[in-house]
């Protein structure tokens, strides 16, 4: 990171032409000013809210209906053209047509959306997929409930894939979503402050503006597989108290 920044810097003062590339310490003075401005944070909330909205639409949706078609071959069947076809169409693409149909205000949440399923649907239909077969057999032959499989089963197997998954779609869910906020320059949001930027050539809040966006998106793809592996420990702490 330092070597970066470092890099950074030289480049700036080399090339003299701020409008083309601020140098990292102005950007990080902008970005102090950016904290301290009125609706700065309503601003990082409205994007926040909506994209983290469609992300947890994308997990929950993408993981119930993956343990769904790994176990009925007919949904998988039913649901491979539609996924097939959301990872092939460009963002760009969605966000254009689905201007037709939604508010700019809800963009964000189905493009994220969008991004986030055939992501962890696929992760997590390989997991299914792959899961122990003679256990599940044996869990067949005691008659445990299907509740208890998924649980002691299917959620410890499908540890890795699920994490696997969220880790990739975190990132990709924050970049689709606000560009569409970019194209669709919602009032209030993080795209139309990096648009407004762009039209009057502030390239030093256009920076600021990336920082705050990368920052965020960390921060979320931190806490998120935080509370995954919180969340798988319980479970197995849970399963072996049973046993």
């Amino acid at each position: 990171m330092a070597l970066a920044l470092v890099i950074w810097q030289i480049a700036a003062v080399r090339l003299g032409q701020h409008l083309l590339l601020v140098p990292p310490l102005r950007v990080l003075s902008r970005f102090c000013e950016l904290l301290l401005e009125p609706g700065f944070w309503e601003t990082v909330g409205f994007s926040f809210s909506r994209i983290a909205g469609g992300f947890f639409l994308g997990l929950i949706l993408g993981l119930v209906l993956a343990i769904a078609a790994g176990r009925l071959r007919w949904m998988e069947l039913l649901l491979w053209p539609y996924v097939t076809t959301v990872k092939a169409v460009p963002v760009a693409s969605f966000i254009i047509i689905s201007l037709v149909w939604l508010s700019s205000r809800q963009l964000s949440i189905f493009i994220s959306f969008l991004m986030v399923f055939p992501i962890v649907y696929t992760n997590v239909l390989q997991g299914v997929r792959s899961a122990d077969t003679q256990l599940l057999e044996m869990a067949s032959i005691f008659r445990m409930p299907w509740g208890k499989r998924l649980r002691y089963i299917f959620l410890p197997h499908l540890r890795p894939y699920l994490q696997s998954a969220c880790s990739v779609a975190l990132g990709v869910c924050w970049k689709s979503g606000v560009a569409a906020e970019v194209i669709g320059i919602p009032k209030g949001s993080i795209g139309e402050r990096l648009y407004t930027a762009k039209i009057y050539l502030s390239t030093a809040d256009l920076f600021a503006w990336t920082v705050v966006v990368v920052a965020v998106s960390v921060g979320f793809e931190k806490l998120i597989l935080f509370l995954l592996r919180h969340g798988f420990d319980r479970l197995e702490r849970d399963g072996r108290r049973e046993l």
